[in-house]
């Protein structure tokens, strides 16, 4: 194993997105954390530069994707694994099967069946948008605008509008298809969240109690079930990074700090 004398942050984006969208979180959280810390962004298959790559039905593909980016970049581990949505299944699912390569993971506005039913892990209200403007939509920068508003609540028109043409840009450079965007939805839809997740292992759930896309019931359902903290926004919405980037960085970081005064020396 190699030496790694850093503390390695990984941060997991959620459905269809990628390392880019989040919009400069990684560069924030690492100022936050200050020295002694590294914080790396990786992306699922079908997603940013593996966006030519099939994006995988099964969670567990998900997780060893990833894995496999670790070893490729010879990152030894363990990590602090920040997952947001589906990024959240990813993060439960590598707890499960290879806990001793997770040190800890905060999971932001995820959900998982059988904690909560499909109707709140996606709110119906969303349906036809993502249909119409999402899946079936030929105009990429009304599908940036239609996720934005969605996802986010503090940001002014002309942020949204700036952040969603830098968006289009991403959208363009590594476009995720259709099919990708089908099989990443199969893949959350069919996945179930472990009963506990191993004691030993920190974790912090994290909630937008603001978030549109997935009813915030669905953070609060598992920090319940797991026996975990939550850490709530008050009216943060789901995509916390971009809303709240702030708040989500400072959150992470007197975690860490929590987490680090109560470990035995």
């Amino acid at each position: 194993m190699g030496i790694d004398m850093q503390t390695t942050w990984i941060l997991l984006r959620g459905l269809v997105r990628e390392q880019a969208h989040w919009e400069g979180f990684a560069e924030r959280l690492a100022s936050a954390l200050g020295d002694g810390h590294r914080v790396l962004a990786l992306d699922l298959p079908g997603n940013g530069v593996l966006h030519r790559r099939r994006s995988p039905t099964r969670v567990a593909d998900m997780v060893e994707a990833a894995r496999d980016q670790l070893a490729t970049l010879q990152v030894a581990g363990p990590v602090r694994l920040v997952a947001l949505s589906l990024g959240g299944m990813v993060a439960m699912d590598w707890l499960r099967r290879h806990p001793e390569q997770v040190a800890a993971a905060a999971l932001i506005n995820s959900s998982a069946a059988p904690f909560s039913p499909f109707w709140r892990r996606l709110r119906p209200r969303n349906y036809g948008r993502i249909l119409c403007q999402g899946l079936l939509g030929r105009d990429r920068l009304a599908r940036e605008r239609m996720i934005l508003d969605i996802t986010t609540n503090h940001l002014s028109p002309a942020r949204r509008d700036e952040i969603a043409r830098r968006f289009l840009a991403v959208d363009r450079a590594r476009p995720v298809s259709a099919a990708h965007t089908v099989r990443q939805l199969w893949a959350a839809a069919r996945f179930r969240a472990p009963p506990a997740l191993p004691p030993t292992r920190p974790v912090l759930v994290i909630n937008g109690a603001g978030d549109r896309l997935v009813h915030p019931d669905c953070s609060r359902t598992l920090a319940r079930a797991w026996g975990r903290p939550l850490a709530v926004h008050p009216d943060g919405g789901h995509d916390l990074s971009l809303d709240a980037p702030a708040w989500l960085a400072d959150t992470l970081r007197d975690w860490w700090r929590d987490d680090q005064a109560s470990s035995p020396r």
